[in-house]
């Protein structure tokens, strides 16, 4: 069985087959997913999904770093406020990403900050989104790791040495579709990080793997990417299984 620790099925790309969705990933041995807020606007489809799911699912709150714009600090109030529910196992998707803009750099790197203290607060991992950013996450995660720290570098991007600088810092390499590309970097990669710091991802409907590249990603597909992963590490997917659940068990308090 795998868990899927990043899939947005609340999104409106599911409208039409997401309970279908939901049952293709069961099928495919996806025993849970666990899926990050975007905005304040996904907020309510988010936890409608989960409160008729509790079985299969999880979720995060937090505010996604291509939100942050002049009235951020309003949007993080509103955020907060959500976190009074008790059901949330971790603050996400948070993060920073200058990869379209850099305008609200300042705003978003206040942001980060913000949520990084919740997080800390309230012994919460982090799901952290990094697009063309990773010399500012390093910087403010430097500062803000206390020891009480901890998450995953979702959809990683970087280098052999980013990673490893990741894992010093305590925190997990997320992988998902990107890794079954041909010109994806993350296959000289992965066979070097440690088993017990992997956890599986889709991103979905974002980023869908080999095969399906070009379509809608969904939670199934992952398990392209923990084959993708077999592969790479030389070993049977029942291991990437059992190891990617582990960790991602332990991460979330599972």
């Amino acid at each position: 069985m795998f868990i899927n620790t990043h899939s947005h099925i609340y999104d409106q790309a599911f409208d039409n087959d997401r309970e279908e969705a939901l049952k293709r990933a069961s099928e495919a041995g996806i025993s849970l997913l666990i899926m990050p807020n975007d905005s304040l606007d996904s907020v309510a489809p988010m936890m409608r999904f989960y409160e008729q799911h509790q079985d299969c699912c999880r979720v995060m709150m937090g505010l996604h770093p291509e939100n942050i714009k002049e009235d951020y600090v309003r949007q993080l109030s509103e955020i907060e406020k959500e976190l009074d529910r008790e059901c949330f196992i971790g603050i996400g998707e948070i993060g920073l990403d200058y990869y379209w803009d850099d305008t609200f750099k300042k705003e978003q790197i206040d942001a980060l900050v913000t949520q990084l203290r919740w997080a800390k607060e309230l012994k919460l991992p982090v799901s952290l989104h990094i697009r063309k950013a990773f010399d500012d996450i390093f910087r403010v995660l430097d500062k803000e790791q206390d020891g009480g720290l901890k998450g995953i570098f979702h959809c990683f991007g970087g280098t052999v040495e980013q990673m490893k600088n990741a894992v010093s810092l305590g925190f997990y390499i997320g992988i998902g579709g990107v890794v079954t590309y041909k010109n994806s970097h993350l296959a000289g990669i992965v066979p070097s990080i440690p088993d017990e710091r992997i956890v599986l991802e889709t991103d979905d409907p974002y980023l869908p793997p080999v095969p399906y590249r070009g379509q809608r990603n969904e939670p199934a597909y992952m398990v392209e990417v923990a084959k993708k992963i077999a592969e790479l590490k030389e070993v049977p997917i029942e291991i990437v299984a059992d190891f990617t659940t582990r960790n991602a068990k332990k991460l979330f308090g599972l």
